[in-house]
């Protein structure tokens, strides 16, 4: 996770009116892949050109729909080969990718939907215009390296129209012509969303956090900013999404995650969305309200989950299994970007997890710098499973109107050669007798999970607790983990690598 407060400067001179001219690898065109080109708005629908016949499976199409540009041809297989349509620049209205025979989508730099319209809702910036852009299920959209990646600007939306057999897959070149392996890492940048939800970090220090005053820039990309007040706020619908071998290292502290989740708010819609093998974290909430559920997080390279800066939010639903040659930890939920009684104070609820890594150290969940929590109804495997830091995070001071104290488990399963890890500030007797507080938590468990992150006797024998006292938004379930039995199916289909009988993450989905 990066501390953002290195580039307030940065959005000041934003604030201030100031126009931010975009720079570094983030707004550089990949070689080969095309010159940058801005689609105007608004934008049409891509349709087929008229009278264009289906191309024979396996052939490339014979032109791009329109709101694209035709780079010529890429080889997805020695039966494959692909008509590659580029979107590049600020995407203004409306624009479509639909799933077409003989097609592919590709990224060229920083790809942009809609202009930033600012962080008040009800007073868009001047000029500023919204962008719309929907992907179809079945649409596989990459990048070349990490110069590209996919922003989504406030007041703009992202509809991903995935389904359990169709997933829209964002991927890198090399995983599309067959040259990514399982310990492939960082070969494109990635997804990042730009909300008007309520932040705590605010890059201006006189600024209020929770208010239309505290904005942020955005990590991994420059001149993008979010946060504002709008608690509801909508960045769109996305479900059933792959995000595969992403995440890229701009400079010290300051990376492209898989999905970077930035201000993004309540009316977005977040759910069926797998983050493979990210260079980075899987998903990084900066702030914001969105509420998700079924996740699969595998392989990636730094934390699974990390939230921070003022997020409050649900998650239900979430396996993680990390690679055996890469992986930090499965959660780092803080607020040391900013004073640890500030508000809004970060808060995760969380219900519902798996949490499986094969190496033997580490990789534990890790609660720290005055955010709270709520972790309920799930298990972990691993060499550690629990670290809690600073006495902010295990007290409330009553400083914060928001805080709500030590952190809350109940029905927490775990199966670790070390439960608690013991530090100086926040001992593992000191974390053990939190954990103990709640009901049905077992801290020295074995683990009798079946195909890696299905329940076992030993899981579905602990009793679950409700945790629809968190949150209207979870659903009530009798069981712990995210996976209850073989026939609890919703991971399958519209995932990759997860199991040996489900689509490799090697391969690409056949277009059209």
């Amino acid at each position: 996770m990066t501390k953002m407060k290195t580039m307030r400067a940065v959005l000041l001179m934003s604030v201030a009116g100031t126009v931010l001219t975009a720079c570094g690898a983030d707004d550089v065109a990949s070689p080969g892949e095309g010159n940058i080109v801005v689609i105007p708005g608004p934008t049409p629908s891509p349709t087929p050109t008229p009278g264009t016949p289906t191309p024979t499976p396996g052939t490339p199409a014979s032109a791009c729909p329109t709101g694209t540009v035709d780079v010529g041809t890429i080889q997805v297989s020695s039966s494959d080969s692909r008509r590659n349509c580029q979107i590049s620049g600020t995407i203004r209205g409306a624009l479509r990718l639909q799933n077409l025979a003989g097609t592919i989508y590709s990224l060229s730099g920083k790809v942009q939907v809609g202009d930033d319209r600012g962080p008040d809702a009800g007073n868009p910036s001047a000029g500023a215009q919204q962008g719309i852009l929907t992907i179809d299920g079945g649409v596989t959209l990459f990048g070349a390296s990490g110069a590209d990646f996919l922003l989504v600007n406030r007041g703009s939306q992202l509809n991903v129209d995935g389904s359990s057999t169709r997933p829209v897959v964002m991927t890198s070149r090399n995983n599309v012509v067959g040259a990514s392996t399982d310990e492939s890492i960082g070969e494109w940048g990635g997804l990042v969303i730009l909300g008007r939800a309520p932040i705590a970090d605010c890059a201006d220090a006189g600024a209020t956090g929770g208010t239309i005053q505290c904005q942020a820039p955005v990590e991994g990309t420059s001149g993008s900013v979010y946060g504002g007040a709008s608690a509801n706020d909508s960045s769109g619908t996305i479900r059933y999404l792959q995000v595969r071998f992403s995440g890229f290292k701009v400079d010290t502290n300051n990376e492209l995650n898989g999905i970077t989740m930035a201000g993004v708010g309540a009316g977005t819609i977040f759910d069926h969305v797998q983050v493979h093998n990210s260079s980075d974290d899987g998903i990084e909430w900066f702030g914001g309200r969105v509420n998700q559920k079924y996740l699969v997080l595998t392989g990636n390279d730094d934390d699974s989950i990390d939230v921070d800066s003022g997020f409050k939010g649900a998650i239900q639903f979430a396996i993680i299994v990390q690679r055996l040659k890469g992986g930090d930890k499965f959660i780092e939920l803080d607020s040391t970007d900013k004073p640890v009684d500030a508000t809004p104070r970060t808060e995760m609820l969380l219900s519902n997890f798996t949490f499986v890594t094969p190496q033997g150290n580490g990789h534990y969940i890790h609660l720290r710098g005055g955010a709270d929590a709520a972790v309920y109804n799930g298990t972990a495997i691993g060499g550690e499973c629990l670290d809690i830091d600073t006495a902010a995070t295990v007290q409330a001071s009553g400083a914060a109107t928001d805080e709500k104290g030590a952190p809350r488990f109940n029905s927490v399963y775990f199966a670790c050669g070390t439960p608690f890890v013991n530090d100086s500030d926040v001992t593992a007797a000191q974390i053990a007798a939190i954990f103990n507080l709640g009901a049905n938590n077992t801290a020295n468990g074995t683990s009798t999970l079946l195909s890696t992150f299905i329940n076992g006797p030993s899981e579905n024998a602990v009793t679950a607790t409700s945790p629809a006292g968190l949150s209207s938004y979870f659903s009530n379930v009798s069981y712990i983990g995210a996976v209850r039995d073989a026939n609890d199916n919703w991971w399958r289909g519209w995932t990759c690598g997860l199991a040996s009988n489900e689509a490799s993450c090697l391969t690409i989905p056949a277009a059209g």
